[in-house]
């Protein structure tokens, strides 16, 4: 599934134009995309939860040359799945 099926998804259950669910969907992504990029988290029940983490720089090693190279530091996107939707992922398994 793609965006695009789920705007569609999402205009069919809400009774919705494409357009409305398509604003919609772009608008919970991005409250989403902001609240981790303050550092917060974001749980939404039943379904799972959105974290972040940072990666300390480090160093690597190119696997072609062999020569050391620098990684920078970075900040993670995590997400756990809820109790909910793990079971009903693994249900029937």
């Amino acid at each position: 599934m793609n965006k695009g099926d789920l705007v569609k998804v999402i205009a069919d259950a809400a009774g919705v134009t494409n357009a409305a669910a398509n604003d919609t969907l772009n608008a919970v992504l991005e409250s989403i995309r902001k609240t981790l990029k303050k550092g917060d988290k974001v749980t939404l029940i039943g379904f799972g939860t959105f974290s972040t983490a940072k990666r300390a720089k480090r160093e690597g090693r190119n696997p072609s040359t062999g020569a050391k190279i620098k990684i920078p530091a970075k900040t993670l996107v995590k997400f756990k799945a809820g109790k909910e939707l793990s079971e009903a992922v693994n249900k029937g398994k």
